[in-house]
């Protein structure tokens, strides 16, 4: 079987992942509109493809799916995932399965006041978050709200636009500022334009962050949750943490896993304050924080490739040792593009 990896970009250690949970009986094929992407150079097969917002692109994909064979995708990028749920069924017909969950959860997860409201629904702790600037202000007014708190958007990745605001003053300096800052990042793809309000105003915790992925198998059920400490962060992403085996956030995963009934996995954000765990954030892909999980002993590629062949994963393979330190580094290669392009326009 092979594996597409959609919007490769620099996520080359996916590649390394996937090529090496399906050794000889399949190829990691990448794509991505830039033929100089990281990714491309040491994929086993590379095809340049049609930009994400491109009429095209969705059906470059499933063109793709249909000659190469390919029995899992994985979309790495938020730009594309709306469309992927959307068009699954798509995918579904000539034989590949996209690691996205259905067009509604997507829908919640991207929009933060859906996802708050969502969580909250499910008994799950969520930071106290107000959708307007007018509920802010009278939140603030009554006591509900104090200041410092975040200032964020409502359709938002990376913690782009996430602002500190520690008064009156700056709030609306914040909120006039992130207006006009909104439509000069890729944020401006995510937002609804026609939405009054596109800025949520959170409660700002403090404690000991943790990310974790929530897996499911291909039909959607709970199988594990694997988690790490965020130590240091940089531009949003986790740069250094250490793998931990937490009751409390393995909770959290199951309620989450099993709320959203998605194929694959789900990275999620949890704030811990004393003895509670808060879900700050769920983004429905494949996150950037897995490989501290993947070098603490989890295999998750490999998991889901048993999956894909209608096999069961062995259990060491969704289960890895606590306490293991990792952290990111710099590195450059040289990129050789690759000449095979995409057969839609």
């Amino acid at each position: 079987m092979n594996i597409l990896l959609t919007g490769a970009g620099r996520r080359n250690f996916l590649v390394h992942y996937f090529r090496q949970a399906l050794g000889p009986s399949g190829k990691v094929i990448a794509c991505d509109a830039s033929p100089d992407a990281p990714a491309m150079t040491e994929a086993d097969e590379s095809i340049v493809v049609p930009s994400m917002d491109h009429p095209s692109y969705f059906n470059a994909l499933e063109s793709i799916c249909r000659e190469k064979r390919v029995r899992l995708i994985v979309p790495v990028n938020d730009l594309e995932i709306a469309g992927m749920a959307r068009h699954a069924p798509q995918f579904h017909a000539v034989g590949a399965i996209p690691l996205v969950p259905s067009p509604a959860m997507v829908t919640m997860c991207q929009d933060k006041w859906a996802a708050f409201q969502w969580l909250r629904a499910r008994g799950i702790s969520v930071p106290e978050t107000f959708e307007t600037l007018a509920s802010a202000r009278a939140a603030i007014a009554s006591g509900a709200l104090r200041f410092p708190f975040l200032m964020k958007p409502r359709w938002g990745t990376s913690s782009i636009g996430i602002e500190t605001v520690e008064n009156a003053r700056e709030l609306e300096l914040a909120h006039e500022w992130g207006l006009i800052q909104l439509h000069r990042t890729l944020l401006a793809k995510l937002s609804k334009p026609d939405c009054g309000e596109a800025f949520l105003y959170q409660e700002r915790l403090v404690g000991q962050e943790y990310g974790m992925d929530v897996v499911n198998d291909l039909n959607g059920n709970y199988a594990a949750t694997l988690a790490r400490r965020k130590l240091v962060m940089r531009a949003g992403n986790t740069d250094r943490a250490i793998s931990v085996v937490d009751p409390g956030i393995e909770r959290l995963g199951q309620l989450i896993g099993r709320g959203m009934a998605q194929p694959g996995s789900v990275d999620c954000d949890v704030m811990a304050v004393g003895d509670s765990h808060f879900v700050l954030d769920i983004n429905p892909r494949l996150g950037g924080g897995y490989p501290f999980s993947h070098l603490a002993g989890a295999n998750l590629p490999a998991a889901l490739v048993a999956w894909a062949e209608g096999t069961l994963p062995d259990p060491a393979w969704l289960s890895y040792r606590p306490g293991v330190f990792s952290a990111k580094f710099e590195g450059v290669m040289i990129v050789e593009r690759p000449r095979s392009t995409s057969t839609v326009e």
